[in-house]
């Protein structure tokens, strides 16, 4: 829900206008969907039919590359907020900033946690 705030967020702004905005767009968006599709795969238990696949090891790459691209993206979209004659842009992209780094945030735990559970699937 907070990866869509991003990618709502701006994609109701002139966005395409500035190049920083449209790999911030690339990020949330091609994240949000993963994620929709890994939750897909969970809760139908789909991964339980893949054996082969080892789920922890691509839970923890997926979580990680996120959270490093999207602390990225949260640092650009940071950066390229400016006050403009139109307060709507601005409202907008300082929204969605905050969003990003609360969405880095829970791919940052998120990695914490599919380190973890990696680690014990490796121990053993």
């Amino acid at each position: 829900v907070l990866g869509l705030l991003v990618w709502t967020l701006i994609a109701g702004t002139e966005y395409f206008l500035y190049p920083a905005f449209g790999w911030v767009m690339f990020v949330a968006v091609f994240y949000w969907v993963l994620t929709v599709f890994f939750l897909i795969i969970y809760m139908t238990m789909t991964y339980t039919r893949i054996p082969q696949v080892p789920w922890t090891t691509v839970g923890l790459c997926f979580n990680g590359s996120a959270f490093i691209l999207y602390l990225i993206a949260a640092i650009v979209d940071a950066s390229s907020v400016t006050k403009e004659l139109d307060s709507h842009n601005y409202n907008s992209w300082a929204a969605s900033s905050f969003f990003a780094f609360v969405v880095t945030s829970c791919y940052a735990g998120n990695t914490y946690f599919s380190f973890i559970s990696w680690r014990s699937r490796t121990l053993q």
